[in-house]
């Protein structure tokens, strides 16, 4: 027998093999397609790593993993079971999450939600029915395909071979001829197992259609997952949020300050990771039922290690009953129950523009109806379920997006023969059959589905909304329709130049309405980008307020862009007549000292001029004593303490941490930003990406107050 090898077949995961024993080493979004990429055909167990998050995405996805094991390397076939490898803790959230995926929510879990009785036992009968099986028949619980391999003192033993934990994300593999170490480095970025291609020219906002961010399976090696971006009236409602979501929207030129909502259909990882949601800008509401809400916020739980109450805090429920409608900011959403594995939901989305309907169905994850009628017969699935699905590919919706994947638990093209529905769209599929080809079309990563055009009152809306969140209360009106008289919407293509670096202002604020858009400085030998703006961002505001005659930095577009282009002459007589120079001035002088702080540096520009507005400039003299007020955050940004501390050191009231209310002296002088208690909890309330960093930041330093981090946790 060899050594233990090493493979990588994706960022932040190992593979580690000898003769005997295949571990895989961390579970990135979509690891399931690097593995068939790499040609890795078996493993034998999960290693969980101490990252549970890295780059964006979450490092602990078993659902696919696991799906490999069981149909790839044939271990249920076999009668082998998978191990996880972690310590106590983690291996019971991972077995928890794998419940709630694979086998969906319990009898209690449906009572407790208050799930009407009919469909607490059909969403049962369907899962017991649809459930991976024994020989004998029987339902295997999900802890059965596993065994356990905690971390004692530091070591777990693994078939051949033994695993140490060395120290955070770094272990030692040995087996009797040899060792190996793995350490995952902690800044690797995660990507994606495919290329994502880009947009180059901006799409334009509509009233009613949907873009296509991804549309195949879970197993498509090249290809990415299904997902959707609805946008109604300018504003963008995701259909399911897919992995490595950031980047598809990025390709797309959809900023994330542009999202909403997100409709959720399901908990699968194809469809379901809402880790990107936690770090918004602002609350996005989750649209679906409380059932499907409770085992998201559930799963979420388990992949961070927090507590269910506290991701609660970054998001919001807007509950769908199946059966009735939704009128949601006049988009009406009728949703609908599906077959599957686990509760899922589809629905139909529908504009009334001055009389003329239009709607869009999207179906969600279904079986066949052949084996719905099936199940219907043996009365798991009700009449109402099976007499709903059938209209959904027989009424004349203007889009029906169906799940052609043709699986075991998904759907066939064919039924939507007999759709009269202009156009039919199938997902989860990578190739129609040759016989649908002149029939159906197939949703791909880019692709663009129309039913009501946008015109120029979708912009004028989206510039009173940014603008008020700039200003931080509700922009005049009489400005605003100044600005707007002679405002220009203008298209920029990704990587064009919007603004030249020393080049003479030409009388012009912009706005950026959609998409990204780097800021770069070139210092005479090389460019350098400093931020990043993203839609809601004004670009130009304060060559106005100071009087500078030159842009001291070059703006590129990034992704495809929108921009609102408007007088600078009568932005600036708003900033005169209303009197709000001297705010504007101090708010600007402190976004860079913000920014730099550690507790504030991850922060997108949205949060972190959000944060600014409410931030204070403290100054204390050299020798001086101070003693901390209880209701107030103190950073230190300048100067150093008696006690040697400096930049980022913390006083006073501390959000999530202890207080530290003892007296300070400044060495020299010392400036500090500080926040007052009250204005800050309400700032963290509606910010979920400054509640999640904050947080982070207590567990990397652990100061964090345990009792909101998840032990132990039952399976059931």
């Amino acid at each position: 027998m060899a050594q233990p090898a090493v493979l990588r077949p994706a960022d932040s995961s190992r593979v580690v093999q000898d003769q005997k024993t295949v571990v895989l080493v961390g579970q990135p979004p979509e690891i399931l397609k690097n593995l068939l990429q790499s040609g890795i055909s078996t493993f034998d167990a999960m290693l969980l790593t101490d990252s549970r998050e890295k780059d964006g995405s979450l490092l602990n996805n078993l659902e696919f993993p696991f799906y490999f094991f069981v149909f790839v390397a044939k271990g249920l076939a076999e009668g082998r079971k998978l191990t996880l490898v972690g310590n106590e803790a983690d291996v019971s959230h991972a077995l928890r999450l794998m419940r709630l995926t694979l086998m969906g929510p319990t009898r209690q879990n449906l009572t407790d939600w208050g799930t009407e009785e009919g469909l607490k036992e059909e969403w049962l009968a369907i899962s017991e029915a649809l459930a991976l099986k024994d020989p004998d028949g029987q339902t295997i619980p999900v802890e059965d395909f596993f065994e356990l391999a905690h971390f004692k003192e530091g070591i777990a033993q693994v078939g051949s071979m033994q695993i140490q934990h060395l120290s955070h994300d770094h272990y030692r593999f040995s087996n009797d001829d040899g060792v190996v170490e793995v350490e995952l480095d902690e800044h690797e970025t995660v990507e994606p197992p495919y290329k994502i291609s880009s947009d180059y020219v901006p799409g334009g906002l509509v009233k009613l259609g949907v873009e296509v961010l991804g549309g195949a399976s879970g197993f498509a090696v090249d290809e990415p997952c299904t997902g959707l971006a609805l946008c109604v009236n300018g504003e963008y409602l995701l259909i399911d949020s897919i992995p490595f979501l950031d980047q598809h929207l990025f390709a797309r030129g959809i900023s994330k300050n542009q999202i909403s909502a997100v409709f959720l259909t399901h908990l699968h990882d194809d469809h379901c990771a809402m880790f990107p949601l936690m770090k918004m800008p602002n609350i996005v509401e989750v649209i679906t039922t409380r059932e499907i809400f409770e085992m998201a916020m559930d799963k979420l739980a388990c992949n961070l290690g927090w507590s269910i109450n506290v991701i609660k805090e970054h998001f919001k429920l807007v509950e769908l009953v199946p059966g009735k409608s939704l009128n949601y900011y006049g988009l009406i959403i009728d949703p609908h129950i599906t077959v599957h594995s686990i509760p899922t939901i589809g629905a139909t989305f529908q504009i009334d523009k001055l009389g003329s309907v239009r709607d869009l169905c999207i179906v969600g994850d279904n079986n066949d109806m052949a084996s719905i009628r099936d199940l219907n017969k043996q009365g798991i699935v009700r009449d109402e379920t099976l007499d709903s699905l059938k209209h959904l590919f027989t009424d004349p919706h203007h889009i029906l997006i169906a799940d052609g994947g043709a699986g075991a638990i998904h759907g066939d093209p064919a039924d939507a023969l007999g759709s009269k529905a202009e156009r039919v769209v199938f997902v989860h599929v990578e190739d129609l059959p040759a016989e649908f080809s002149n029939t159906f079309s197939l949703a791909s990563s880019g692709k663009r589905y129309t039913i009501f055009d946008g015109d120029q009152s979708l912009y004028t809306s989206q510039v009173n909304h940014y603008l008020s969140l700039w200003l931080g209360k509700q922009f005049p009106n009489r400005w605003m329709r100044s600005l707007l008289a002679q405002e220009e919407i203008r298209r920029y293509n990704t990587d064009d130049v919007v603004v030249v670096q020393d080049s003479d202002s030409t009388g012009s604020v912009y706005l950026i309405l959609t998409g990204y858009c780097n800021v770069v400085h070139h210092d005479g030998t090389s460019s350098n980008t400093i931020a990043l703006l993203q839609a809601g961002d004004l670009i130009g505001e304060m060559a106005v307020i100071t009087g500078a005659g030159s842009r001291n930095a070059s703006v590129v577009a990034a992704s495809p862009v929108t921009i609102c282009v408007f007088s600078e002459a009568i932005f600036q007589a708003f900033v005169d007549t209303e009197g709000i120079k001297e705010e504007i001035l101090h708010r600007w002088k402190l976004r860079p000292i913000v920014h730099a702080l550690p507790q504030f540096k991850d922060l997108t520009s949205i949060v972190a001029e959000k944060v600014g507005r409410i931030a204070r400039l403290q100054t204390i003299a050299s020798g001086q004593t101070f003693e901390p007020d209880p209701d107030t955050w103190y950073i230190l940004s300048e100067g150093q303490l008696e006690t040697k501390q400096q930049h980022g050191y913390e006083a006073g009231w501390r959000p999530f941490a202890d207080d530290r209310l003892e007296p300070i002296v400044a060495a020299n002088e010392c400036s500090f930003i500080t926040f007052c208690r009250d204005e800050f909890e309400q700032l963290r309330a509606v910010a979920p990406q400054l509640n999640y960093l904050i947080r982070k930041q207590r567990l990397r330093d652990k100061e964090a107050d345990q009792s909101w981090q998840l032990g132990v946790v039952s399976i059931y």
